[in-house]
């Protein structure tokens, strides 16, 4: 979905017209009008009050043109299951099973890996398998760049 439908399908969802749209962003019903043709798209700034507005990602704004993982523990993300700041605002890199309430939940390497290797093992996967195929990928994620676990 491009941005213009995004923003027009979520201002209908609210039963808001453009015109009530505009007011609660401080901008013209010329603009909403334009982001809905998709003749521009909202700067940053407007980007994260709609953001903040609707409960979506900036990320979902944008058509989610990016495949979002988490950075700590590299399970795919949506706006369901991605992290907050304490202020509200969505945190894009982590899921909100890592990082919670500006901190983060594993203290290291090998305590995140014992809990995926417990959780993420069963039918298709020993505790082995499931430990070996993380410790080869979470090293890659942001959170864990360039630690010693």
């Amino acid at each position: 979905m491009e941005t213009k439908d995004v923003i027009y399908s979520l201002r209908t969802q609210r039963d808001m017209s453009q015109d009530e749209l505009a007011a609660a962003l401080y901008v013209s019903r010329q603009a909403v009008s334009r982001w809905e043709t998709g003749q521009t798209v909202p700067n940053v700034e407007t980007l994260k009050l709609l953001s903040k507005l609707f409960d979506v990602s900036i990320n979902t704004l944008l058509g989610s043109p990016r495949r979002l993982a988490c950075q700590c523990c590299g399970m795919p993300l949506d706006d369901s299951t991605l992290s907050r700041e304490p202020d509200g605002e969505f945190n894009e890199d982590y899921c909100k099973w890592c990082y919670a309430g500006g901190e983060f939940t594993y203290s290291s390497l090998d305590q995140l890996l014992d809990y995926l290797s417990a959780h993420m093992s069963g039918e298709n996967w020993t505790p082995e398998q499931a430990r070996s195929y993380f410790a080869a990928l979470l090293p890659e994620l942001k959170h864990w760049k360039g630690t010693a676990g």
